[in-house]
């Protein structure tokens, strides 16, 4: 008789994963996704009130979740958050963006969107996969970066210059990793309908040229991230690393 193949396990019971930018939008989405999946998930973000409503909405459903605050752009607030714990999972949706053209951009606006983006992304990583190192343990880091991280965009100069510098990050973090089992990917989304993404789509004429650029008509939900999350945090990826996983209705093939 022929000897099927096994099909790939999406289960992350046993696993213990930790979620930036968790208190709403695509954060919180990949935080219920993992938990669902049997992560333990700690969750983090800045203020603690939205973060802890989201954890306590997570645990009235029976899953293994906790709260951390936590400024992710602190490196030494990141640095003490991740001391002594082993994470099996990142999922990095920690963000900023400052909209407007490049003529009006100020040097802290540049310096706040690349430290929080671009900055934290690589301490965050190199913290977390050390740890993994050290203990022998397999890992997946997985950052939100976005399709402003593959081609350019109107207002975005400041956002795409850390996008872009993030997808390289990934990509040499990847390669230097990939001999201890430590796998670091993208997800790359088009504009996903958000508390930070709202200025944006609230504005006719970008709304406009938004849904004219995503050859699927629609703008993206934060439900479009949570199977990609979940894919590049399980075994189902165990062969994918380096790479960016464009979820963008096609804005990027056009």
């Amino acid at each position: 008789m022929t000897q099927l193949p096994t099909p790939p396990s999406f289960s992350l019971i046993g696993k213990t994963a930790l979620v930036t930018g968790a208190s709403s939008g695509i954060g919180q989405g990949c935080a219920v996704a993992l938990a669902e999946a049997g992560a333990h998930v700690v969750c983090t973000a800045r203020g603690m009130e939205r973060l802890a409503s989201t954890v306590d909405a997570m645990a009235a459903r029976g899953w293994s979740v906790e709260a951390l605050q936590m400024d992710q752009g602190d490196l030494a607030q990141l640095e003490t958050a991740l001391d002594g714990r082993l994470f099996d999972i990142v999922v990095n949706s920690a963000g900023a963006s400052h909209p407007k053209p490049a003529f009006e951009t100020e040097p802290a606006e540049f310096d706040q969107v690349m430290n929080v983006n671009l900055r934290s992304a690589y301490f965050l990583s190199t913290w977390v996969a050390k740890a993994l190192k050290d203990a022998g343990k397999p890992g997946s880091i997985i950052h939100l970066s976005s399709q402003m991280g593959h081609v350019g965009g109107i207002d975005r100069t400041v956002y795409c210059a850390s996008k872009w510098g993030l997808e390289g990050m990934i990509k040499a973090m990847a390669v230097e990793w990939g001999p201890y089992n430590i796998r670091v990917n993208a997800i790359a989304p088009t504009f996903i309908r958000t508390p930070l993404s709202q200025v944006t789509l609230d504005r006719p004429d970008r709304a406009g040229w938004i849904k004219d650029k995503i050859k699927l008509g629609r703008i993206g939900e934060v439900q479009d991230i949570m199977g990609a999350a979940l894919y590049l945090a399980s075994d189902a990826s165990a062969l994918v690393t380096g790479t960016s996983l464009l979820v963008d209705g096609g804005w990027t093939a056009g």
